[in-house]
């Protein structure tokens, strides 16, 4: 099945995930004038009427890239909507989507037959994350264009299945958009991921140390200074498992190697978290930022990437193979 128009001939394959309370204007319009996939979830804008001053900037300020730069245009940007039932600015937020045809809407924790129409009424794709293969098939029947694969490893709400295994049971029977999550921090890292069958590299952790992003010069530091060791794979902080940065927690005045299990019920998206103020003092991060050796403007770090890829894709023919 071919790629949807909005995302063919991107110049690098690759889509920015959505970092709550992370991405905004910034990041966003810096990811996809970079020529990746710029992303952000709606309930980053807060209040909820800054969502449309918010789109409003990112159209704005990606037309006028597209003037100044016809021979390279910006990359699409989508915005991440939570379908979970305690979401109760889903209905608000997808209201000013469609005002601003939003080109892309990942759907997370859910999948929602009626929220998929209305994305496609637009002429928007529609991407849901998924942990499995079970999952991803609930998905597709509900409507969603593609998937994105969160595997073992990933920032936040993670998966604990190998990309390998996750990847080819999808593959199986779904041909359409596929973007893999899980430890995705370097150009060969993307081309691993295309190698493996998925269409698109889904990059989140490595995002958060960029000179745009939204986050605390200690967290952006925490980044640079960690590598996987110090990832610890909790259900605490939202109800949903997901993977954490063990200084954060450690803050906390809590032992980031004993933590109890969480509940569901405990999770709050219209806030910045319960007690323990997930994800502002308790840093969501993947497995992947071993690679992270600097904080970066986004365009300097994209450009990184892009050298990487080229110099797998030369790697890959030295040795006698092909990824074409």
């Amino acid at each position: 099945m071919p790629l949807p128009p909005t995302l063919q001939d991107l110049p690098l394959p690759i889509i920015g995930a959505p970092l709550f309370i992370i991405s905004h204007p910034a990041l966003v319009i810096a990811q996809c004038t970079s020529g990746v996939v710029g992303s952000m979830p709606a309930l980053n804008a807060r209040p909820a009427s800054q969502l449309d001053e918010w789109l409003h900037e990112i159209t704005e300020a990606l037309a006028a890239w597209d003037r100044a730069h016809p021979e390279r245009k910006s990359a699409p940007y989508a915005i991440n909507q939570i379908v979970h039932k305690s979401n109760d600015r889903l209905e608000q937020d997808m209201a000013v989507c469609a005002k601003y045809r939003v080109p892309i809407v990942i759907t997370s924790l859910g999948a929602r037959p009626d929220v998929n129409q209305a994305v496609h009424g637009w002429g928007g794709v529609v991407l849901h994350d998924v942990i499995d293969n079970t999952f991803a098939r609930k998905a597709v029947d509900k409507g969603a264009d593609g998937l994105i694969a969160v595997a073992a490893g990933a920032g936040g709400h993670a998966g604990v299945k190998s990309p390998f295994a996750l990847v080819q049971e999808i593959r199986e029977w779904f041909d359409g958009p596929l973007a893999l999550s899980g430890s995705i921090a370097t150009g060969a890292g993307v081309l691993a991921a295309q190698a493996m069958g998925a269409d698109f590299a889904y990059i989140g952790s490595a995002f958060i140390a960029t000179a745009e992003a939204r986050a605390s010069e200690a967290y952006k530091q925490c980044i640079v200074d960690s590598t996987s060791d110090d990832i610890v794979y909790s259900s605490l902080f939202t109800g949903v498992h997901g993977n954490y940065l063990k200084p954060s927690i450690r803050n906390a005045g809590l032992d980031p190697d004993h933590l109890p299990e969480g509940d569901i019920a405990t999770m709050q998206f219209g806030s910045a978290g319960g007690p323990k103020k997930a994800w502002k003092d308790i840093w969501g991060c993947g497995q992947g930022i071993g690679a992270v050796k600097a904080v970066a403007p986004t365009a300097e770090f994209v450009a990184r990437l892009r050298r990487e890829y080229a110099e797998a894709h030369r790697r890959i023919v030295r040795l006698g193979g092909s990824v074409a």
